[in-house]
């Protein structure tokens, strides 16, 4: 059997770094995000805690000797690692003794209560995130543009992208899943809707012991996909739901929400809150957001085609895959995306922050019409900004499903999102 081909992830360059530097390093995100061949690549030995056939016998050696299964080539691999918590103190412990850097690499699909590990690991286990494959890495985006780039200062070059409307339809649908690049579009909406299934009737469930009502998780999801990236307050999701549904309790509500948290599924865009010292009330609600556009799209029952039917849908769903691109861009430099808005309406789709307090400035519109409004947007916010001590963005940014990229004559850039890359 031929090997199946390896698309390289941004995360590799990152992984090795950390290896060299740390004794234990976590590498976390949703299921069939790519952890676990990622990991392979960089370790000598290989432990998967979920492996069918030995399963039992790896849960009963980690509550009586859990070091013994440590034991291996390092760096070793030890994959699904919460399925047996204790786990997580017994690698401490050995990086502890020996001192030494790049022993272990832990995976894993779902957050533990912080109850289950006795030490949370700082200065012995450095974390990463594992999303699913943005379109640079999937080789869907010719990478001519680098949000690097644009931070060092870089002007970018004209250039065109690859991409058509019906083609970002499509990998919206398809989404970042190793296993779906390369597919066609029934076998990628399979696995999507695969996905969301597992979600609703498995995985929720194995996460804590909890018996949770499919029905009633799917009913959530989809009334959280009718809310993708608005910061629409879960008060309204819980009443939307409750018209189904009119047992469904607020403390209910809120514990799905956390397990869908938990399980990687939702990851919703922080609001950026500058310090800019006037009457402005900034909203600080989260924007509704799933690690990966698919499972909206999954969980509504959408294809490509219906999505160039609403286009006012499209626009949301557009938003929520260049937000993940741009997660796993700004990751690369050490970034966060969060997105502003105020109470006068004045509002940025994202802003990319380094640690060094260095930000960028980004509105994403699906077409050409909505450009003027977008740049007004970004002079306005930047005009607020340095009107109140703040220093100017190190770029503006109209991120688009158009073809070319180019910068305009008031200097924003205009970037095609399969133009785009870390």
């Amino acid at each position: 059997m031929a090997e199946k081909k390896y698309y390289t992830r941004l995360l590799d360059e990152k992984m090795s770094l950390y290896i060299e530097n740390f004794g234990a390093v976590l590498l976390e995100g949703p299921k069939w995000c790519g952890k676990t061949t990622t990991a392979s690549r960089h370790v000598k030995s290989i432990l998967k805690m979920q492996d069918p056939r030995q399963i039992k016998n790896n849960l009963l050696i980690a509550d009586t000797a859990p070091e013994l299964l440590l034991e291996g080539e390092k760096p070793r691999l030890i994959d699904e690692w919460q399925v047996a918590p204790n786990l997580w103190d017994c690698v401490r412990v050995e990086v502890d003794e020996s001192g030494e850097t790049g022993q272990f690499i832990l995976t894993g699909s779902s957050t533990p209560l912080s109850e289950s590990t006795l030490h949370s690991g700082t200065g012995r286990i450095a974390r990463l995130v594992m999303r699913p494959m943005s379109l640079f890495e999937s080789l869907d985006s010719n990478g001519y543009i680098s949000i690097k780039g644009l931070f060092d200062g870089e002007a970018i070059k004209p250039c065109k992208s690859n991409l058509k409307i019906k083609d970002i339809a499509y990998l919206i649908c398809r989404g970042g899943w190793p296993q779906s690049v390369g597919k066609n579009i029934d076998s990628a909406l399979l696995i999507a809707d695969q996905y969301v299934k597992a979600v609703c009737e498995t995985d929720i469930n194995r996460l804590d012991n909890t018996l949770r009502d499919p029905v009633r998780v799917r009913t959530f999801l989809r009334s959280y996909a009718r809310n993708i990236q608005t910061l629409s307050k879960n008060t309204v999701l819980l009443e939307d739901m409750k018209s189904n549904d009119i047992n469904l309790t607020e403390s209910t509500f809120y514990a799905y929400l956390n397990a869908l948290r938990r399980l990687f599924v939702i990851e919703e865009t922080p609001a950026w809150a500058p310090n800019i010292r006037s009457k402005t009330s900034i909203r600080t609600s989260n924007k509704k957001g799933f690690v990966d556009p698919s499972l909206g799209t999954a969980i509504l029952g959408l294809s490509p085609e219906s999505l160039l039917k609403d286009f006012e849908l499209f626009g949301f769903l557009f938003e929520a895959i260049c937000i993940r691109d741009l997660r796993i861009y700004a990751n690369q430099i050490d970034g966060e995306v969060f997105h502003y808005r105020d109470d006068y309406g004045l509002e940025c789709d994202a802003v990319i922050r380094l640690k060094n307090g260095d930000f960028g400035l980004i509105e994403i519109k699906l077409g050409g019409k909505a450009e003027e409004i977008a740049a007004s947007n970004l002079y306005k916010l930047e005009e607020l900004l340095i009107s109140k001590g703040h220093q100017k963005p190190a770029f503006k940014m109209i991120l688009t499903g158009g073809e070319y990229a180019y910068i305009r004559k008031d200097g924003i850039n205009v970037v095609p999102l399969g133009c785009l890359r870390d």
